[in-house]
């Protein structure tokens, strides 16, 4: 089985002078549910903006199933982000229109000419964007504005989005960072057992290392830009956790030790 995605070496420098990665190598293949985890700062957000080019980077290569996307623009570059869905901490939705119409602008990049300006959706489009959204629990909201949805509701109609691109990878970036503990936990299940259904391999930022614990397959840690770990949630020890964040576990949970046994690392908080 080839890697979805490959980083070689790769750097990132900021014109004011921060590195932000520092000589990332890593593979990842399809089906993973990955969490990303570090402290501010540590680049977790420059290693996922840098996947589909929404930042360039500095030196390296990055891989996308096969392809070098590193010196990719125009049509090309398209063609590769299509393989890419995304969902965002703040949605990212257009909230004037529909659920269903946002659904629906997952197959944009896969429709060409007017087609795509004009929003030409085919019968079989409106289907299966119903179908997710049923799928998800919120098909009764498909003729409602967007806008009209609580926040939870609002981040199952971003990923029924990035699911509607048929992609063979998903990032996302702090999807539950805008959310309640309840709502946080839904949309969890909600990505580890649709990505896992259909065989995407799944990138998840987050600052919480119970939810991180609790749902990858493989976790990397990063601190000031380089990966000081890459393995399993079991692995993950008081000394690992420590390197990464340069405090203890318990100084990571609200109110230490005994808001630990509180609120165990099984609950998506």
């Amino acid at each position: 089985m080839e890697p979805i995605l490959s980083f070689k070496n790769v750097v990132k420098h900021y014109p004011n002078g921060v590195h932000a990665l520092k000589g990332i190598t890593l593979d990842v293949m399809p089906g993973e549910f990955i969490s990303v985890i570090g402290p501010s700062g540590s680049g977790k957000s420059t290693l996922l903006r840098a996947i589909n080019k929404l930042i360039p980077i500095s030196e390296g290569s990055v891989i996308i199933d096969g392809t070098d996307i590193s010196n990719q623009s125009g049509r090309t570059l398209r063609a590769t982000r299509c393989k890419i869905g995304m969902i965002f901490q703040n949605y990212n939705l257009v909230y004037r229109l529909s659920v269903l119409q946002n659904v629906l602008h997952g197959t944009l990049g896969h429709m060409r000419g007017l087609k795509g300006i004009l929003g030409m959706y085919t019968e079989e489009d409106k289907s299966k964007a119903i179908s997710l959204l049923e799928e998800l629990g919120v098909g009764n909201f498909c003729y409602n504005r967007a806008s009209d949805l609580s926040g939870g509701q609002k981040q199952r109609v971003g990923i029924a989005r990035a699911i509607m691109q048929n992609p063979k990878l998903l990032l996302c970036d702090e999807p539950i960072a805008s959310l309640d503990p309840s709502s946080a936990k839904v949309i969890m299940d909600i990505l580890r057992n649709m990505t896992s259904r259909r065989n995407i391999a799944c990138i998840v930022n987050l600052h919480q290392l119970d939810v991180a614990i609790k749902y990858s397959t493989r976790i990397i840690g990063l601190h000031k830009g380089e990966v000081v770990f890459d393995g399993k949630p079991e692995e993950l020890t008081n000394g690992v956790i420590e390197k990464i964040y340069g405090t203890s576990k318990e100084n990571l949970m609200i109110g230490g030790a005994e808001d630990e046994k509180t609120y165990p690392a099984d609950r998506a908080s």
